[in-house]
């Protein structure tokens, strides 16, 4: 298979054996958890992490948001400490799709693809009203405003239309590691603006939307949000750890405690605060070292992923952000007890968005035709259509924006296999029509959306490699 040197080459997710989904199962395989019938993974140890870490009891798993597989070169001057341990003990995977972070978050803690979670991407059509769940702002979440704790922002982008498969040609299968740059090898992206090289200009937001108003789109985190145990039905891979007898914690920000989404995702375990990543270190060790049976400790960071969104890769801000994960990585590292492993890994990558690759569907009318629900985000939008108007909108999507994106009907994508098997019941929250961007492009969606999302300068959401290809490293007890 070829390898991706390209940032923008597509990259189809690698579900079972290669995925950010396959983390937890083959993490509780080295803690002797048996195996489950969840529906999550057909093997016991996907990863093949087992034999690599013989003897260990107690593992730590730390969730970087944003911060890619591609994305290493350019944190490589700033991490020292994450650039020996990916040349060590690095690996690629992908993450699902879309690549954005509540399907990403749900994947890992479910061990199962997007199509049997439900979570199907940052913001979705509840079925059978015109409302939009945005899924980091479900109900109890502290997520509204310019310091939303991780995901993007949401907005779609449309294309060239395939005549079969989706997209049809030119797909990364990714493979192990011997076909695509592994342990000390990285993709030789320096010279792609935001994605491995010198950051982007500053990209400045477009203008408000004329009058006339946007698409239709009610206003996301009403009283009537779905149950997120019932949004989503599979049990976690907490769950069936704690049902084993592991001591089971998540630590991340107080405020993230118990909202929709970590039920969704993270159901199952103890949870500790931790309001900065020197206690978020404090507080993962802390759970490491409590007791003497098997024990799994998750640790969650966003600043990586906020600080690109908002400042863009290798911005300064970005610069500090990696900084301090190379900090928090290095204390882990040296707070490992002797029978301990620590796992780190991502839930998608990023790519800085040009001001001349910027669609406001808000701006067009030709976008806004036939839509009756705008969901999604700015690198993969869902459009639900009026009654009769799917093949029209495809149509239409297409020609304004060609080859920089794929679009595509919920059939087609569906059946090209990129969210895994989907049941029935999650079909309707994927749009009529399926919108991926390809180039360096985004939709937006001034009025519809968060106005916050039209000054982002990096994004995340659809299929290529920079957004999809993520790091796990797997760092094994490096004392006696």
């Amino acid at each position: 298979m070829t390898s991706p040197g390209n940032p923008l080459d597509l990259v189809r997710p690698h579900y079972f054996g290669g995925s950010l989904a396959d983390v937890l199962p083959s993490a509780l395989s080295v803690l002797g958890v048996p195996t489950g019938d969840s529906g999550a993974v057909d093997r016991a140890d996907p990863l093949g992490l087992a034999g690599q870490l013989a003897g260990v009891r107690r593992i730590a798993v730390l969730l970087v948001d944003g911060l890619g597989w591609y994305q290493l070169p350019t944190a490589a001057p700033h991490a020292p400490t994450l650039t020996d341990l990916a040349a060590r003990f690095g690996r690629p995977l992908t993450c699902g799709f879309p690549s954005t972070t509540p399907t990403s978050l749900v994947s890992l803690g479910t061990g199962a693809a997007p199509g049997a979670h439900g979570v199907l991407g940052f913001r979705v059509n509840v079925p059978g009203t015109d409302r939009v769940l945005t899924h980091i702002d479900w109900p109890r979440s502290p997520v509204d405003g310019p310091t939303f704790p991780g995901g993007g922002p949401g907005s779609p982008v449309g294309g060239d239309r395939p005549s079969g498969s989706w997209p049809p040609t030119g797909v990364v299968e990714l493979p192990g590691g011997d076909t695509f740059p592994g342990a000390g090898a990285f993709p030789g992206v320096d010279t792609f603006p935001g994605v491995g090289g010198p950051a982007s200009p500053a990209v400045p937001h477009l203008p408000g939307a004329p009058a006339g108003g946007p698409v239709p789109t009610p206003a996301a985190g009403s009283g009537d949000d779905p149950d997120p145990h019932r949004w989503q039905p599979l049990p976690t891979q907490l769950q069936r750890a704690e049902a084993a007898g592991v001591a089971v914690t998540v630590v991340s920000r107080p405020a993230l405690a118990n909202t929709g989404l970590s039920v969704a995702a993270y159901r199952g375990g103890t949870h500790r605060g931790a309001d900065d990543v020197d206690a978020l270190a404090t507080e993962m060790l802390g759970a490491l070292t409590a007791g003497d049976g098997p024990t799994l400790v998750y640790g969650y960071h966003a600043d990586v992923d906020r600080h690109g969104h908002h400042s863009g890769i290798d911005s300064a801000d970005w610069r500090a952000a990696v900084t301090e994960v190379d900090a928090l990585v290095a204390r882990l590292v040296d707070g490992l007890p002797p029978d301990a492993a620590l796992l780190v890994t991502a839930d998608h990558g990023q790519l800085d968005i040009p001001a001349e690759g910027r669609y406001d569907l808000d701006t067009d009318l030709r976008l806004r035709a036939g839509v009756r629900v705008v969901a999604g985000e700015a690198r993969v939008r869902y459009l639900h259509t009026l009654p009769g108007a799917t093949a029209d909108v495809v149509a239409a999507w297409t020609e304004v924006l060609g080859e920089q994106a794929w679009v595509a009907t919920r059939e087609e994508a569906v059946a090209a296999g990129w969210f895994g098997p989907v049941p029935e019941a999650h079909l309707p929250r994927i749009g009529d029509v399926v919108v991926a961007c390809l180039a360096p492009t985004v939709v937006l969606a001034s009025k519809t959306n968060h106005p916050i999302e039209t000054t982002l300068v990096a994004y995340h959401g659809s299929c290529t490699a920079t957004e999809m290809t993520i790091p796990l490293l797997v760092v094994p007890p490096l004392r006696g």
